[in-house]
């Protein structure tokens, strides 16, 4: 299996990409900080699930990628926040985001929790 198969990299995918062009609709003075923020964690949980799968064989270097992927998740959730406090995403997207967001986790925490359903070790 490739790791774009994995659920967790699709949906961590879409959600950078939907990320990516809501972003574009954000003033030009947060270009440098908030956009390019919330643009490298939402790309970075996808490529931590790429590099830990091609990891996998070793269980611990696949749990600490996956890790990461967790942890570049949460801090999207955070850029999120703002976006919705600075008015920059509505209520309703937020709430559709942060809902992505979520599930994001628990797949990923899935994964670390189940490393041998996935390869890992072998």
């Amino acid at each position: 299996m490739d790791f774009k198969e994995l659920l967790a990299y699709k949906k961590s995918f879409e959600l950078a990409m939907e990320i990516f062009e809501l972003s574009k609709d954000f003033p030009k003075e947060e270009k440098y900080s908030l956009t390019d923020q919330i643009r490298r964690s939402s790309r970075s949980v996808s490529a931590n699930i790429a590099e830990s799968y091609r990891k996998r064989r070793y269980v611990n270097h696949f749990i600490s990628k996956l890790t990461d992927s967790d942890a570049e998740n949460s801090e999207t959730n955070v850029w999120l926040e703002f976006s919705l406090k600075c008015e920059y995403i509505n209520q309703a997207k937020f709430e559709i985001l942060n809902m992505k967001n979520i599930e994001i986790g628990k797949l990923i925490n899935y994964m670390i929790n189940n490393p041998n359903k996935f390869g890992s070790g072998i």
